[in-house]
């Protein structure tokens, strides 16, 4: 019984990283768009650079993003991409993202 208690204290911290329509935003366009470094991102969302940094340290602490560098460059990109990809196709219900004007 405890490890099922575990397996759902993991997955309700994993939605609770996802219950932000920020981050919602920046994991479904990584997953969609291939916008992966915080310019690009600050430009599809429009939400200012800080705002999109704070985002994306949650993400990477919950595990659902992981970051690279390359040069002065960090480039972003979803972890367990699979998994995290069913999530939120089951959130939007398998729609495209024009019809969301992300």
């Amino acid at each position: 019984m405890n490890d099922s208690l575990a397996l759902y204290e993991e997955k309700a911290e994993l939605l609770k990283a996802l219950a932000h329509p920020v981050r919602l935003r920046i994991v479904r366009g990584l997953l969609t768009t291939g916008c992966h470094n915080v310019g690009c991102m600050e430009a599809n969302i429009g939400q200012s650079q800080s705002c999109i940094s704070q985002h994306l340290m949650r993400l990477k602490a919950a595990g659902i993003v992981k970051a690279s560098r390359s040069g002065n460059e960090v480039y972003y990109d979803v972890d367990d991409r699979e998994h995290i990809a069913a999530i939120v196709a089951a959130l939007f219900g398998g729609r495209k993202e024009e019809e969301h004007g992300v």
